[in-house]
């Protein structure tokens, strides 16, 4: 039972890698809006085919015309993160049946309805930016959860599986390792904020933005939410604002790249091999996500570059928690057993 659990969290795990890399495709081909009602589409079950449905459609929503191509991103998406949620809800069954501890299993259940209504507030508020970045943020969320489910199953299955690691923790490391998630978790953030507002194209120069930005920079605005707006499809911030969030964005890189960029030199001067194999797998990753970056800056935003760069920060996101979760577990291994070696020794001289 524990084995098939396992297998469906690991599987679940890489399927919502898929339905983030289709939410952003979702996104960058402008198809938030596709179907511009939840959870069917003009009305239908399906995007509506034949003349006649579309006939029908047209007439039940005339403000927004039907556009095939949108309208089947939207419904693919919305396929995939159906069946996820479908998976999860399996988990928590299984969960139940091997005795397990529900908090996890909870939580992945409790994030994926949330994503849910998320989702449906992105359609029947028209792109509202926080609903927008709360659905991205969200996805990201499940796969954190997924992979701890996952991390947690490996533990029960294998026992020694983290100590064949031999892993050399200090506080300093464990330490460094917790900044840097929060620090990669606030830029992901940055990126959901940029691009529901419409803003990864505002700057198309490099370091930071056009010559006089300076001038232009408005931190309250783009910061603000926006709100009272019938649709929000390209976005209702001025310029301004757009620039100040992309630059935020930038600089947001920079802090990620730099404190990642420590974290790195540090698991590679440790002994152990596995953290310098933990080392190598993030300079990988980190170098691709600075790569597609630049790229999106220099091409103007080219789609499955930007799909990728969405991706590739799950990716970051998921070496650098295992990396965590590793550390982490192999911390209270050795705080366990320094208390039974305590306990020992205070037997021994009673």
């Amino acid at each position: 039972m524990l084995r098939s659990l396992y297998t469906l969290s690991l599987a679940a795990l890489l399927f919502t890698a898929m339905v983030i890399m289709l939410g952003a495709y979702t996104r960058l081909t402008d198809a938030g809006l596709g179907c511009p009602d939840w959870p069917g589409c003009y009305g239908f079950l399906s995007v509506p085919t034949s003349i006649s449905e579309i006939n029908t459609a047209e007439q039940i929503f005339p403000e927004r015309p039907l556009e095939a191509h949108k309208a089947w991103n939207e419904m693919i998406h919305r396929y995939f993160a159906g069946t996820l949620g479908i998976m999860i809800l399996a988990i928590f069954v299984l969960s139940i049946k091997a005795k397990q501890h529900l908090l996890f299993p909870s939580l992945l259940l409790a994030t994926v309805i949330f994503q849910a209504l998320l989702g449906m507030w992105t359609v029947t508020l028209n792109l509202q930016p926080v609903v927008v970045m709360g659905h991205l943020l969200g996805g990201f969320t499940t796969f954190s959860l997924l992979l701890i489910q996952c991390f947690r199953l490996r533990q029960t299955l294998h026992p020694q599986w983290i100590s064949e690691l031999n892993v050399i923790n200090t506080p300093a490391l464990h330490a460094l390792l917790k900044i840097a998630l929060i620090v990669l978790a606030l830029q992901i953030a940055l990126g959901g904020w940029t691009a529901s507002n419409y803003a990864a194209v505002a700057c198309t120069e490099l370091p930071l933005c056009e010559q006089g930005w300076q001038d232009k920079f408005d931190l309250g605005q783009a910061l603000s939410v926006p709100t009272g707006f019938a649709d929000y499809e390209y976005g209702v911030f001025p310029y301004e604002a757009r620039m100040t969030i992309h630059i935020l964005h930038r600089l947001g890189a920079m802090l990620t790249t730099l404190v990642l960029g420590i974290l790195i030199l540090k698991l590679w001067r440790q002994p152990s091999a596995s953290q310098r194999k933990f080392a190598a797998v993030l300079l990988t990753v980190l170098s691709l996500q600075i790569v597609l970056g630049l790229a999106n800056v220099v091409f103007h935003l080219p789609l499955y570059v930007a799909v990728a760069h969405n991706f590739i920060a799950a990716c970051l996101l998921l070496a650098l928690l295992s990396c965590y979760l590793v550390s982490r577990a192999s911390r209270n291994e050795n705080q366990l057993a320094s208390y039974h070696s305590a306990t020992v020794i205070a037997k021994g001289m009673a």
